[in-house]
């Protein structure tokens, strides 16, 4: 009998947004794609025609959703809202150096938000993408259009560093993760691989 193929992710973080270049944190406000995040997205389609999926998940924020259109994966893509960006609560398109004024040493991985999210109720919504993403692959990878903080999460519960462990992944607009398996053990592939110029 042939093995189950391991399953592999394909980790898409949208555009570019006015807030994500200012470095507001973008959580539930439902921005569009600049036109320089467009032209990212659209530069992610020569990549991932490629590549067949057995299943594309986006976030339902226009962001992720434009982002995939444009880059040739809107066509069957599955809205997930466990794959919207973090509740950000009070801290809702402020900078962490705001934040820092009033809580020291603040980081979304440590302490969580006021008001939104914490890390344990992030993980939860991980592990029902990852569980979802299971349930769909069948012989293909499942590719995850959504935002940075919660596909950062995304990779460190999938790596068993917990929600957490995303602080430790940098990642861009636009760009390409991949999570995956070397034989019994989930790896990371490839990570924060651009395809378009960065945008200043």
């Amino acid at each position: 009998m042939l093995a189950t193929p391991a399953l592999e992710l394909l980790l898409l973080r949208h555009g570019a947004t006015g807030w994500a270049l200012n470095g507001r944190h973008t959580g539930r406000t439902d921005l569009p794609l600049l036109p320089e995040g467009e032209a990212e997205a659209r530069a992610l389609a020569p990549v991932l025609a490629r590549q067949p999926f057995a299943a594309v998940l986006v976030s339902p924020l226009q962001r992720a959703r434009r982002t995939a259109e444009l880059a040739g994966l809107g066509e069957g893509a599955r809205p997930c809202p466990d794959l919207q960006e973090w509740d950000y609560g009070r801290y809702e398109g402020i900078t962490t150096a705001e934040i820092r004024r009033q809580v020291p040493h603040w980081t979304v991985w440590s302490h969580g938000c006021p008001g939104g999210e914490d890390s344990a109720q992030v993980e939860e919504r991980c592990l029902r993408v990852i569980a979802l993403a299971e349930s769909l692959a069948g012989a293909g990878a499942v590719a995850l259009v959504a935002h940075g903080h919660i596909l950062r999460s995304l990779a460190g519960t999938w790596l068993g560093l917990g929600p957490a462990g995303g602080a430790l992944f940098n990642l861009n607009t636009a760009t390409l993760s991949v999570l995956g398996h070397e034989r019994e053990r989930r790896t990371l592939v490839r990570w924060n691989v651009p395809v378009a110029p960065a945008v200043k």
